[in-house]
């Protein structure tokens, strides 16, 4: 038996693995950073072997209450991922799984690798209409791309990943590009005549190869540092927040997932000091679209609205909302499952990541329309 997480988003600490049904491990912290929650490892040589990995330190993990309801994903060849049975006692994550192969892969959420990554952005550059724009690097050197869709007047901004551990999030983003990009589907037909997508799918590409949950390569919460970016700490923002304000912003969507909320909800802008109420019932209205769009969507359960005080304006959808003047959200997904519409299998999945990122481009084709009457 051998355990191992050097690997792209690898990320595990082997405390002992004597036997299989007995491996200790730990969660191991960000690189430069004390968040820790994200897992990601390979165990060889146990098939047909009743394992049982503890993962002790899970209770002192930045989303404790997020284990509770929660089932690990596994994986025989990184393409299909399913939940194994997953306990938590307030202290430690106890998974139990008896593998079919000589080979298997857990994880907190399927990973999206940056070699996948690096294929979204390919076959988006070699697609019509389609202009792929390097912004800058990662404090690393991990270039950093938006892609360019439309020639309509509306400036539609979308970003994903500012936390490297949301892998769902990059998800989402291939789901909608699928869609934007098929040249037979009306709504992405008539979307390129309304407006113009800017898309970063992946914000924190240093975080997601290394296998941090929260930070980027020098510590930084990205979704904290946007009113004093700087290229020290936080290039990844910077360089985004330059090209929003060469171009200008209509409409923002900041892509996320929420490891405690089992649901898909939307975190608004309304609580912004001096938010116009035009601007608040556009966002009313697009939340009630996407509420049609997609059963997965719903806005009952989701964060107060007092959440953020002094800190709010650091968020990028704060940020941008407040200084564009502009319908501003945040979308957040589960680590989890969706409880409304839930899969005993998969819970929530890249699957349905892709599903809700397609589903999301009706609500955008609504709020363009309404915004040219």
């Amino acid at each position: 038996m051998h355990i191992s997480s050097q690997f792209d988003s690898g990320a595990i600490e082997i405390l002992s693995a004597d036997s299989p049904s007995d491996i200790r491990l730990h969660i191991r912290a960000d690189n430069a950073a004390a968040f820790r929650q994200w897992f990601h490892f390979r165990v060889s040589g146990i098939a047909q072997q009743a394992l049982t990995l503890r993962l002790l330190n899970a209770g002192e993990c930045t989303y404790a209450d997020g284990w509770h309801g929660y089932q690990a994903l596994a994986s025989y060849d990184r393409q299909h991922w399913f939940r194994v049975p997953t306990t938590y006692d307030g202290q430690v994550l106890t998974i139990t799984h008896t593998p079919e192969c000589d080979s298997v892969y857990y994880a907190y959420f399927t990973p999206y690798s940056w070699e996948r990554h690096l294929d979204l952005v390919a076959q988006a550059a070699a697609s019509p209409g389609v202009h792929v724009a390097r912004l800058g690097t990662s404090v690393q050197g991990r270039d950093l791309d938006k892609i360019c869709w439309g020639n309509g007047d509306k400036q539609v901004w979308i970003i994903a990943r500012q936390h490297p551990g949301e892998s769902m999030t990059e998800w989402l983003i291939e789901g909608l590009l699928e869609r934007l990009l098929d040249a037979a589907d009306p709504v992405a037909r008539t979307l390129a005549q309304r407006a113009t997508f800017r898309i970063v799918p992946n914000m924190n590409p240093d975080g997601a190869a290394l296998g941090n949950l929260r930070s980027n390569a020098a510590g930084a919460n990205l979704n904290r540092e946007w009113m004093t970016p700087s290229l020290e700490k936080s290039p990844e923002v910077l360089h985004v927040r330059n090209a929003m304000h060469a171009s200008g912003v209509d409409l923002f969507l900041d892509i996320h997932g929420d490891e405690t909320i089992p649901y898909v909800f939307i975190d608004g802008s309304e609580m912004i000091p001096g938010y116009a109420t035009e601007l608040i019932e556009k966002q009313v209205a697009f939340i009630a679209r996407l509420l049609q769009a997609s059963p997965d969507f719903q806005c009952e359960h989701g964060y107060a609205p007092d959440r953020f005080s002094d800190e709010m304006l650091t968020l990028a959808s704060k940020y941008v909302g407040h200084t564009f003047g502009c319908v501003s959200l945040t979308l957040e997904m589960p680590f989890k499952d969706n409880a409304n519409l839930a899969d005993n299998v998969t819970g929530w999945s890249a699957a349905r990541s892709k599903r809700l990122g397609a589903a999301l481009l009706d609500a955008v084709l609504t709020h363009c329309d309404a915004s040219r009457r």
